[in-house]
């Protein structure tokens, strides 16, 4: 699989290769690069890739000028350290939306999405990788309305309506219900995203997830972030950072 980056700070850059590197060895990264001149350079020249990680503010734009200067027919994930575009992102292939700072299991579940796709791309003749690429990234209609959960060699099922928040602790996903219990999941935080309605659960930050029904209050804190306390109390303190807080109040007021 060969992958290219187009990424204009250095730091996300290599650590966008560092991962991929460790995450998938067998993969070539082809090329950096950091504007849409650049990029549009490159594309138009050489082959097209199987895979693009493409910030989305540049150095001489946004990235979405990329697509109408030149034809791409891989499938692209976007990272970024704003949630806004996210509607454009799918509309451009994307296949994936990661918000910076992206951890190691962002890049990871979305190289898993990119390789659910692999047979597709190995094809000489792709099918429709719009309408494909459309399905994928539509939300469920239907929420998940509970958990299977495992503890103290028991089963038993968790109303996710129960549920305060999501959230991850030694990289395993744990929820934790109103009444404080608190159970491993063995989905992944984003896997978790996929499935609880995005009407009443948020993720707040790489770290959790939570129920509105859960939010307590909030209040102001350092560097413009914004400090949310829940009904039930967390490890740590739940901050929301300054890029992600139109999108976290759009959404409190959505109801």
């Amino acid at each position: 699989m060969n992958i290219i980056i187009i990424e204009d700070e250095f730091r996300a850059a290599k650590s966008l290769q560092n991962l991929i590197k460790e995450l998938k060895p067998e993969a070539s990264l082809t090329g950096v690069y950091d504007s849409i001149e650049t990029s549009v350079e490159a594309l138009s020249k050489d082959h097209q890739p199987d895979l693009i990680f493409m910030d989305i503010h540049l150095s001489d734009g946004l990235s979405f000028e990329i697509f109408k200067q030149v034809e791409i027919t891989c499938p692209v994930v976007f990272c970024t350290a704003f949630d806004q575009y996210m509607l454009d992102a799918f509309k451009s292939k994307g296949v994936d939306y990661v918000l910076k700072p992206f951890s190691r299991e962002d890049i990871a579940e979305a190289l898993r999405k990119v390789d659910e796709l692999k047979k597709f791309f190995q094809k000489k003749e792709l099918p429709d990788l719009e309408a494909l690429l459309q399905k994928i990234s539509q939300p469920q209609t239907t929420a998940k309305s509970s958990f299977l959960v495992f503890k103290n060699q028991k089963y038993t099922t968790i109303l996710t309506e129960n549920i305060a928040y999501f959230y991850i602790h030694n990289e395993i996903t744990h929820l934790v219900t109103f009444n404080k219990q608190q159970f491993p999941l063995s989905q992944s935080l984003g896997q978790v995203a996929e499935l609880v309605s995005p009407k009443q659960f948020f993720r707040v930050n790489r770290q959790y997830i939570v129920n509105f029904s859960a939010i307590k209050e909030m209040e102001h804190y350092f560097q413009r972030k914004i400090y949310v306390k829940l009904s039930v109390e967390t490890p740590e303190k739940l901050l929301i950072n300054k890029e992600k807080t139109h999108s976290f109040f759009s959404w409190l007021e959505d109801r």
